[in-house]
């Protein structure tokens, strides 16, 4: 679904989506990207077998 709208009505409505989720703190998004990491890393991996 592509829609047309603006970059700013984008912008507005992430911010809108941000708004409304939860805080994170520190911790857990440098867990978020460790576990991120591990993961990406290996279905690259399984994916070049």
């Amino acid at each position: 679904m592509t829609s047309n709208i603006s970059f700013q009505e984008r912008a507005k409505l992430s911010a809108t989506i941000l708004s409304k989720q939860p805080a994170v703190t520190l911790k857990e998004a440098k867990e978020q990207v460790q576990w991120l990491k591990t993961n990406s890393s290996t279905k690259k991996k399984k994916q070049r077998d």
